[in-house]
């Protein structure tokens, strides 16, 4: 499938009766996540990483086409100089590879003090990333939103067939929010393909409608991106219970549209258990 869709994590308890059916137990979340949303990022591995039997697990218990985007760890993106950590992302990517075909993409989120005084430092570590698997790079400091900057980086990254973050935090800034709501960094979006594949962090709005314009922007960009672009597409939300049905609702507005998106599994789903009750 060139698009997948999903959330920043799996496992949720008040996606009990919503994305989970009622009476599910927390050890199955992430089974039923994966027959419900075609990927997620695993933010659980910028925090630790996880051993070879819960990566071996975490196979076991999604089907096939599924797909984790995992963040570098910590340790590696967020310890100063990137170039002294190449070793340490060559074991981290030796580890993850036992998800197989599970995995889809790793990305590199760079904290919001690394700036482009350190692009020869990027540059360098970018350069040095041999592993087999789809990288996508995050930047953070305002600087790096330069037109100038953006262009040096695209250029690299293009160079390297390396991906873009495309971080969308517009829908939370639409408007006046409360403080809970402004978690996410504030940043310019920047629609830049730098290989054939994507990840798209969006950052969507509680309140479902005040997402519409900006994911009709996106249903434009998709019509042209797809097919020659894998993308995948996850949801967040500063109130994270509404990530699954704001995710839900993507799917809607890019079939509203007219992209050509695989059908959603949770869709599948609903329908035949509506049959069944029929």
């Amino acid at each position: 499938m060139p698009f997948y869709l999903g959330c920043a994590i799996w496992s949720y308890k008040d996606w009990v009766g919503d994305l989970f059916p009622a009476g599910s137990r927390s050890r199955d979340f992430l089974s039923l996540y994966s027959q419900r949303l075609t990927t997620v990022e695993g933010n659980t591995t910028f925090y630790a990483v996880p051993d070879a039997a819960t990566l071996r697990r975490w196979k076991a218990e999604t089907p096939e086409g599924f797909k984790f985007c995992l963040k570098l760890p910590r340790d590696i993106s967020h310890q100063g100089a990137l170039l002294p950590q190449v070793d340490a992302a060559q074991r981290f990517f030796d580890r993850v590879s036992l998800l197989e075909s599970r995995l889809g993409l790793l990305f590199l989120q760079l904290p919001p003090y690394y700036s482009p005084a350190q692009f020869d430092d990027l540059a360098q570590f970018l350069q040095a990333w041999r592993p087999a698997t789809k990288l996508a790079v995050e930047v953070r400091h305002p600087a790096w939103f330069t037109p100038a900057a953006v262009e040096k980086l695209d250029r690299l990254l293009r160079e390297l067939n390396l991906g873009r973050v495309l971080l969308d935090s517009r829908p939370i800034y639409q408007e006046a929010t409360t403080e809970f709501e402004r978690r996410k960094p504030k940043l310019p979006l920047v629609p830049s393909l730098t290989s054939d594949f994507t990840l798209i962090r969006y950052v969507s709005h509680p309140e479902r409608a005040k997402n519409a314009v900006f994911l009709t922007d996106w249903a434009t960009r998709l019509q042209t991106w797809l097919p020659t672009t894998q993308i995948y597409f996850c949801v967040h939300c500063p109130i994270e219970v509404h990530s699954p049905t704001n995710a839900h609702f993507v799917q809607q507005v890019l079939e509203e549209q007219g992209v050509a998106v695989p059908r959603l599994p949770w869709d599948a789903i609903e329908q035949t258990t509506q049959l069944n009750l029929f």
